[in-house]
């Protein structure tokens, strides 16, 4: 069980929660500073003027909010903020959510009472995922749209996803015989101010970067395996020479996977040997870039899944709400830590590299598909009559389709800000749209690595070199095999690209050596 507030959450900590749903508790220091930030703001708010407890919101700040209506003040701002559009937000982003929101409020720096947290711990340990559409949020003063609908949820309103089904979330309660949360001071303000959602959404997208990552190296290692390429261009001592960290990593890892590869070249066994003496030289010199520079393409992508993976960690550890209740300073300071903007700018650059991933896949395929190009497969890698049959030829025009969409999306959201707000939030930072784009681009990326993957074991079976490949190649062969056995004749592909899809998305390939 993985405690909360006792010290900083960590990106393995997500995985656990996430994929085999470990469940998670408060630890006791977090309580007790939980039950301090309540008992002071309790006292401190009776006779000031704090945003958001006896005023009213946004530019209707300057309204002061009696006694008598505070209370209901908090169930409106959560009603009337529930307004969102479009499909629902997955399952595991919403849940990665509500897990950021946890921590964020048991750091005791909003002045909510301990059933709000209590009851967030319930709905993560029992998979109760509140029903949150896609389009609201402009990332200003956080989630605002997105985490109001969560809010509705833990009020008892609203409707869930429990058990593969979308119910309202009173029968979930009643069924569980959980309460909905109790209205004490701001814990409606509490609940909807944050980055909770697009910091969920972000965490979930950089899991599914690493493996998309290493499953396109796997892709690179293969291909060079196929041409039987010399293996300079990821060698240590070429790679050293450039001072980046990602470089080293990406090239370690395709020695790695063609360790003891008898397709793989010595440069000083070939060319190196004997004297040249003929005019053209048949075997080709260099790969082209899409082969050869996977070091120096895809080391800039590792950096910034990291550098992604770090700034999203930092973002779920920090206090997101406004204003910020300091028991221990005994006072309450008013800013916008709800901005977004870090992980707006964040998400960007992410979505640029999975993007360029992505090109760097399609190239790869349609180094494949072309036999002038490869010069050792046959059209399209058709394994049946040339002319006759068709080979992967449809499935190419998918992944390129696939890739041009991830170009257009590719355009940073943290540049597009739209006043709004009657102007209160004049400039914002979309960081909730960025996180979904950024989502909808690792997922084609998936769609078109798994098309390069069906052609790879296509053409290991063609040029029957399976027991030359490495060993750790082999295997991976083998499992991919399992998923998409070998075809020969013309029939529509959709299910097997799903399950190659379904796949890679569900298994690391080290877990597979």
């Amino acid at each position: 069980m993985i405690e909360i507030g006792k010290q900083n959450i960590t990106l393995d900590d997500f995985k656990k929660i996430l994929r085999v749903n470990e469940n998670i508790k408060i630890s006791s220091e977090s309580i007790g500073r939980i039950n301090h930030s309540f008992d002071f703001l309790k006292e401190f708010s009776q006779d000031k003027v704090i945003y958001g407890i006896n005023t009213g919101f946004g530019p209707m700040a300057q309204y002061r909010i009696d006694n008598g209506n505070q209370k209901q003040l908090q169930y409106n701002l959560i009603r009337s903020h529930a307004a969102g559009a479009g499909e629902y937000i997955s399952g595991s982003d919403i849940k990665s959510a509500l897990v950021v929101l946890t921590n964020n409020l048991s750091q005791g720096y909003s002045g909510v009472h301990l059933n709000v947290i209590e009851l967030l711990v319930k709905f993560i340990n029992s998979n109760i995922i509140p029903a949150v559409p896609e389009h609201g949020g402009v990332g200003a003063s956080g989630d605002l749209v997105q985490l109001a609908h969560i809010a509705l949820s833990l009020i008892g309103e609203g409707n869930v996803f429990y058990e593969n089904e979308k119910i309202p979330t009173s029968a979930v309660l009643k069924k569980l015989k959980f309460n909905p949360i109790e209205i004490y001071i701001r814990e409606g303000l509490a609940l909807m101010n944050g980055t909770s959602v697009m910091t969920g959404i972000s965490i979930v997208n950089v899991l599914k970067a690493k493996r998309l990552l290493n499953w396109a190296l796997v892709c690179s290692a293969m291909i060079n395996e196929i041409v039987q390429s010399f293996d300079d261009h990821f060698s240590f001592e070429l790679n050293k020479v450039k001072q980046h960290e990602g470089q080293h990593v990406v090239a370690e890892r395709l020695r790695f996977l063609t360790e003891g590869s008898k397709l793989i070249k010595k440069r000083e066994n070939g060319f190196y040997s004997k004297k040249m003496d003929q005019s053209k030289i048949r075997k080709r010199v260099q790969e082209y870039y899409s082969l050869r520079c996977v070091p120096q393409i895809m080391g800039p992508i590792y950096e910034a899944i990291e550098n992604a993976g770090n700034l999203f960690i930092d973002e779920a550890n920090s206090v997101q709400d406004n204003p910020v209740i300091d028991f221990e300073k005994r006072n309450v300071y008013h800013g916008g830590n709800f901005h977004g903007d870090y992980v707006s700018f964040e998400s960007d650059k992410l979505k640029i590299g999975i993007s360029k991933l992505s090109m760097v896949a399609e190239r790869q395929l349609n180094f494949l598909m072309n036999n002038k190009l490869n010069r050792v497969l046959p059209p399209f890698i058709n394994l049946g009559k040339l002319g006759f049959n068709l080979g992967m030829q449809g499935m190419q025009f998918t992944a390129t389709s696939t890739t041009a969409e991830n170009q257009t999306l590719s355009f940073p959201m943290y540049v597009h800000s739209i006043p709004n707000n009657n102007d209160n939030q004049d400039i914002v930072s979309m960081g909730t749209n960025s996180a979904l784009l950024t989502r909808r681009v690792i997922n084609n990326a998936f769609q078109v690595l798994s098309i390069e993957l069906i052609a790879i074991i296509q053409a290991v079976d063609y040029l029957k070199m399976e027991k030359k490949l490495s060993k750790k190649t082999y295997r991976l062969f083998e499992s991919l095999r399992q998923i998409v056995p070998k075809f020969v004749d013309d029939s529509p592909r959709q299910d097997e690209i799903q399950g190659m899809i379904d796949f890679i998305q569900n298994n690391c390939y080290k877990n597979i050596l």
